[in-house]
């Protein structure tokens, strides 16, 4: 293409001269309008402007003060501000991105992760963790009682085992079906102690030791004009271990688990125990009863009265 005719660009020194013109005439505004209002005016102001870049030591071309007087007309090199509007006010927001980029990004990665971790990880694990609870509520709990139960039924010597099971295994099915998890649960442990009483071997004796009594007597609060006789026993399992076991105080009314407690006798059997304990020192007679796997019970081999201490 041609470029034959075209008008060369100015140059860049005169265009930053022309700029200092009109940046003069603007720090002179007074000067600037006042001459301006009549353009017969011109020359007068162009003379002044050329005897002020004098003074500066500056030589302008009058061609050049001539094209900034006529900008500072058209108002070139002149900055006007855009309106306000929604262009605007998001062109600031991208020029002044470097700002509020950063805290913006970091508050949107964090909110990012804290949905993933919700969403992602933390609402699923609460509804695995619902189900879980759900399944073992509706079918593995009432299993368990299933299990426990036939265990019961088979290991048992005595009906009232397999009666107290079958209650306790209808109570439970019936609460975990009403959605009572407690109530369910406490029906697999009452299960398991019986299961537990049935399956305990172990034999009732006379303590007989230097440091501890082996009987002893009281008067009741309840009729002082009564005695009660005591002995005092333990319980050793098939190995000689003693064991710790739950008993009933009857004078306070509640349940201890000790390895030692007092059993009421009657005075007959009180004597006979102390009598062979005087006579050398040690009670050949000593066991009292015995408690046999599938049982819920001591057979005792001496009558009993059916009370105990668990402190005295």
């Amino acid at each position: 293409m041609s470029i034959v005719g075209a008008t060369a660009p100015a140059p860049l020194d005169e265009v930053m001269l022309a700029m200092d013109v009109v940046d003069t005439l603007r720090h002179r505004q007074d000067l600037a309008v006042r001459e301006l209002e009549g353009v017969t005016r011109e020359q007068q102001l162009i003379d002044k402007l050329r005897e002020i870049y004098r003074h500066q030591g500056i030589e302008v071309p009058d061609h050049i003060l001539k094209e900034g007087v006529a900008a500072l007309a058209e108002s070139r090199f002149v900055y006007d501000p855009p309106k306000p509007g929604l262009g605007t006010t998001l062109a600031r927001l991208y020029v002044s991105r470097k700002s509020w980029g950063k805290p913006l990004g970091a508050l949107l990665v964090a909110i990012l992760v804290v949905a993933i971790g919700y969403f992602g990880a933390w609402r699923p694990y609460q509804s695995s963790q619902a189900e879980q609870a759900r399944v073992e509520l509706s079918e593995g709990l009432p299993a368990q009682m299933d299990v426990l139960y036939q265990t019961i039924f088979e290991e048992t010597k005595v009906q009232q085992a397999v009666m107290d099971a079958e209650a306790l295994r209808t109570r439970g099915k019936t609460m975990a079906a009403e959605g009572d998890r407690a109530g369910a649960e406490d029906a697999v442990a009452r299960l398991t102690a019986l299961r537990d009483l049935l399956r305990q071997q172990y034999t009732l004796r006379v303590v007989n030791r230097p440091d501890q009594q082996s009987g002893f007597w009281t008067f009741p609060e309840s009729n002082t004009a009564a005695t009660n006789y005591y002995i005092v026993v333990e319980a050793l399992d098939v190995d000689g271990k003693a064991l710790s076991l739950p008993v009933l105080n009857e004078e306070t009314g509640t349940t201890e688990t000790v390895p030692v407690w007092a059993l009421r006798v009657p005075e007959a059997v009180y004597n006979a125990v102390a009598a062979d304990k005087r006579d050398n020192g040690i009670i050949e007679a000593n066991e009292v009863g015995r408690k046999s796997d599938g049982f819920m019970q001591v057979e005792y081999n001496v009558p009993v009265l059916g009370g105990a201490l668990t402190r005295w």
